[in-house]
């Protein structure tokens, strides 16, 4: 527990205490939700994130002004908070002509200068933790030497932890290989493909970081609600499911957004899960649901009966 009363877990073999409820900045890059952002009103989410306790902030160079906001903001109360980044994320590089992002690249050398971009960004000497993005074949990192440039830098003390933010199939090789301490994995009530993954990765003694514990598409009293969503997810799937399983019947009085991230903290072998929201508001929903603690046994296992027999439906 944290001196906020916040639950803590150990992530795997880092050892590092991070709170049940990690902090995604993703939603910094406003421009991403469609609104604006200005950067008092991040400092201020920032600034409440940690008075609140929550102790795991995860960014990425993708996301827009993040990693500056968090320099410029908190970078004075660095250590009441366990900072993990990305890399493989292009450095000096501009979108394509068709304003795509432009591709990741898992080059030596720009692995190097992600991790030391991300370090000035964020205006510290070190980063907790460093994913690889994009899920990379195994095969590329070893081709391209990625994995040793991190253990380097890890050697010189500029990050502590190495890790991957991956997704199936090429995560089962990730987990094999035993090269990372943490693992960041898609997981929710409404998107359960990487289920038997999170305890591939805890029995591996690899932390795991859930990502998308709230799922893009699920019914919400909120229509605003700008928590952090899984792209890759398509809205309608999620919000079928929910209606097919009947998962309104289990909410006991909580809201939908609360049954959803106390499902995920479930999951036995989760040890955080990170949620993205600009709204401070939003921020006090998430913490307490947070208190609320888990879901019952009894009710996250009717949960699965449902969402299995609805998705074999």
């Amino acid at each position: 527990m944290t001196d906020r009363g916040l639950q803590t877990r150990r992530l795997g073999r880092t050892g590092l205490e991070v709170t049940r409820l990690g902090y995604g900045a993703m939603s910094l890059d406003a421009e991403r939700f469609g609104h604006s952002m200005s950067s008092a009103e991040a400092g201020a989410i920032l600034n409440a994130v940690l008075d609140a306790g929550i102790n795991f902030i995860d960014t990425s160079p993708d996301y827009g002004p993040s990693e500056q906001l968090i320099g410029e903001h908190i970078a004075g109360r660095r250590e009441e908070y366990i900072l993990a980044s990305k890399c493989g994320c292009p450095v000096s590089v501009t979108p394509g002509a068709d304003g795509r992002p432009a591709p990741h690249v898992y080059t030596r050398e720009n692995v190097i200068a992600g991790v030391e971009q991300s370090l000035r960004r964020m205006r510290t000497d070190y980063l907790d933790l460093v994913q690889f993005h994009g899920s990379p074949a195994w095969e590329t990192l070893e081709a391209e030497g990625a994995v040793e440039a991190l253990r380097e830098l890890q050697q010189a003390g500029r990050l502590r932890f190495i890790g991957m933010s991956g997704v199936l199939p090429a995560l089962s090789e990730h987990i094999a290989s035993g090269a990372f301490d943490a693992v960041q994995i898609p997981y929710s009530a409404l998107q359960r493909d990487h289920e038997a993954a999170i305890s591939a990765a805890a029995h591996a003694q690899a932390g795991t970081v859930i990502r998308g514990g709230v799922a893009r598409g699920a019914p919400s009293e909120d229509k605003d609600w700008d928590i952090r969503r899984l792209p890759e997810v398509p809205p309608e799937r999620p919000r079928e499911l929910w209606e097919a399983a009947h998962l309104d019947d289990l909410l006991d009085g909580t809201t939908r957004m609360a049954f959803m991230l106390r499902f995920t903290l479930s999951h036995p072998d989760a040890d955080t899960t990170i949620v993205g929201t600009s709204n401070p508001a939003h921020l006090e929903q998430n913490l307490a649901a947070l208190r609320l603690g888990p879901l019952p046994a009894d009710v996250r296992a009717e949960a699965l009966r449902r969402l299995d027999q609805a998705a074999g439906a």
